[in-house]
């Protein structure tokens, strides 16, 4: 006979774990254990529910796993996904809990093509950030008049066209310089840095802007190399970028003194406006003729007020003013008194209106008026109230008869009570044969001999 071994059993110590204490466990070992993943693959399997979540299926040819994307990611996606197509993925790994499912949760997606420039763009950006390439305290504050404006872009491009003409229409007076290179291609991102090198080493101009038109982000790409990033940090003249549509960012932006959305833009930024500096030119004329004319009135005030003043010095001068100054005080003396006295009679005039309203007379028949109309008050508000409380105590005798049983026992009703304790009988289970009961009905009372009960 074979030897039996039994089965372990489960100690004290050992823990027992439900399912799903598990899958929360096994979720978390896998979400704290992998970080933010970018991970490539075909789509297939997608489904589109109400809810506006995503959920499909990532494959390679040896694998696949399933990935959800929720609503407040995918939302922001600038393509339809469809079954086939290759994307990469930034994800974090999980496990749906319900079915025990491993899982990615996605947070962004995008088409294998760019997504390859796009995570290069992303650590080539965290790298220089790091560097201190984009820090504030660096970039330069551009001209408020530049003698000269440097242009680095195609010299065939439609970006420098537009440059000229904004410039052109803003502020003509101003020379513009021309350094042409390639912005498109493998070759143009190390001649956009001789280009940045040899305008700063020249320091023919007080501003630079560096432009292109709009492009995929493989056409700007050039804008996006280190060579270029770091030569504009080196470059001490303000440079301001003009590159692609507003939607467009490159490094070369984020290195930039001043980022403008468009070439155009870029051309604002750095030329002042014409029109607005005729117009403070016109301001400080106008300034300095008033500043003139006031310098000028202000002596010949002086001069007028000196010969005045030599003038007064005469003795005859100061003998008629004397006269004057008698006059005029003169003048002054009748005319206060003739002031005051005509508001010492508008106050009698009031003393005496207000002695006669103080007169008692109007106060007693004032007095006499108010008692005799409080009486009549008096009056009809006890008739009123002794109308009142009869009508309260007629409907209180009505509600009074409506409840009383004396009522209902006319009506041929009585209430019977046990002898002789008088107890009150509401069910027959509380006499018994034999018991003598009164009956109490709307005129007098009837003693009853109980022969016999009946339950119905």
């Amino acid at each position: 006979m074979a030897d039996y071994t039994p089965a372990p059993s489960i100690t004290e110590t050992e823990s027992i774990y439900t399912v799903s204490q598990l899958t929360r466990e096994v979720r978390d070992l896998l979400e704290n254990a992998f970080p933010l993943l970018w991970i490539e693959g075909e789509l297939s399997n997608i489904a589109r529910p109400a809810s506006g979540h995503l959920y499909f299926t990532l494959k390679d040819p040896a694998a696949q796993v399933r990935c959800a994307m929720f609503r407040m990611r995918n939302r922001n996606l600038g393509f339809v996904p469809e079954p086939g197509m290759q994307v990469i993925l930034r994800a974090r790994v999980s496990l749906y809990e319900g079915r025990g499912d491993f899982q990615l949760l996605v947070e962004q997606m995008e088409p294998a093509g760019d997504g390859a420039l796009r995570r290069a763009f992303e650590m080539l950006k965290q790298r220089l950030d790091q560097d201190g390439l984009f820090a504030g305290d660096h970039k330069l504050s551009l001209p408020n008049l530049p003698r000269c404006i440097g242009i680095i872009s195609s010299a065939t491009g439609a970006a420098v066209h537009d440059i000229l003409t904004v410039l052109k229409r803003r502020f003509p007076g101003i020379p513009v310089i021309l350094y042409p290179t390639s912005v498109q291609g493998a070759q143009a991102a190390p001649e956009i840095a001789r280009a940045i090198k040899k305008a700063n080493q020249r320091r023919d101009c007080d501003v630079l802007v560096l432009a292109r038109g709009g492009g995929s982000l493989e056409d700007l790409w050039a804008f996006n190399e280190e060579i270029v990033a770091r030569t504009m940090y080196d470059c001490t003249i303000p440079l301001v970028t003009g590159i692609g549509h507003e939607i467009d960012t490159t490094i070369a932006d984020l290195v930039a003194d001043r980022r403008a959305p468009t070439p155009s833009a870029a051309a604002e930024l750095v030329s002042p406006d014409s029109m607005e500096w005729r117009q403070s030119f016109r301001q400080l004329e106008q300034r300095l003729m008033r500043l003139a004319g006031r310098f000028v009135s202000d002596h010949q005030q002086h001069i007028d007020w000196a010969q005045q003043r030599l003038k007064q010095q005469h003795p005859g001068q100061r003998l008629q003013l004397l006269h004057q100054r008698l006059a005029e005080l003169d003048q002054r003396l009748r005319y206060n008194q003739n002031i005051i006295v005509r508001h010492h009679r508008v106050q009698l005039a009031q003393a005496g209106t207000r002695l006669r309203h103080l007169t008692p007379i109007h106060r007693l028949q004032s007095l006499a008026t108010t008692s005799a109309n409080l009486a009549q008050r008096l009056s009809a508000a006890r008739r009123l109230q002794r109308e009142q409380r009869s009508q309260r105590l007629a409907s209180l005798s009505q509600m009074l008869d409506a409840v009383s049983p004396l009522a209902t026992l006319n009506r041929g009703y009585a209430i019977v009570s046990r002898l002789p304790q008088r107890d009150i009988v509401r069910s027959c289970d509380q006499v018994q044969t034999g018991d003598c009961v009164e009956a109490r009905l709307g005129r007098g009372r009837i003693r009853c001999l109980v022969e016999d009960t009946n339950i119905e």
